[in-house]
């Protein structure tokens, strides 16, 4: 693997982590009176409202203030994070069809959470929502990674 190619990939894992952090400090920053902390809070607040609802009653919150992005999401944004460094390590390119069987079934529990949801038979806590999600923003992540490196040996 070429160096800008990892180089451009710890970026991005990088990056993750930097939105993880951003979710999590900008509830306690939102409220602060020095612009410095309070303005970067803000952006975090509407970049957040281009992904998400943000409903309250289906966020977490950090010091009685609302996170900007809801628990779903927490869970995508967490678990995507986690997943890729470790991807970066260790994984190996996939078949279309292996990757998309992984994808699908990484889907399974935030599609029937959604599903029941949607549907008015069962409601969820933010807790149950996050944990269904983390299976889908890991194996997004992962598979991203080894895209990137199918696409990298082809090219």
């Amino acid at each position: 693997m070429r160096r800008g190619f990892r180089v451009g990939i710890w970026v991005l894992g990088l990056a993750s982590w930097l939105w993880v952090l951003a979710i999590l400090a900008a509830p306690v920053a939102a409220d602060s009176p020095h612009c410095t902390l309070a303005f970067p809070a803000a952006l975090v607040y509407t970049a957040g409202s281009n992904v998400c609802h943000q409903r309250p009653e289906r966020s977490f919150h950090i010091a009685g203030r609302q996170m900007p992005v809801c628990a779903r999401c927490t869970g995508l944004y967490v678990s995507a994070a986690a997943a890729l460094p470790v991807a970066m390590l260790l994984a190996v390119p996939l078949s279309a069809r292996r990757a998309r069987r992984v994808l699908l079934l990484a889907a399974l529990p935030t599609a029937v959470t959604w599903g029941l949801e949607y549907a008015g038979v069962m409601a969820f806590g933010n807790v149950t929502r996050a944990l269904a999600a983390l299976p889908l923003g890991y194996a997004a992540a992962w598979l991203v990674v080894t895209q990137c490196r199918i696409e990298r040996s082809n090219g």
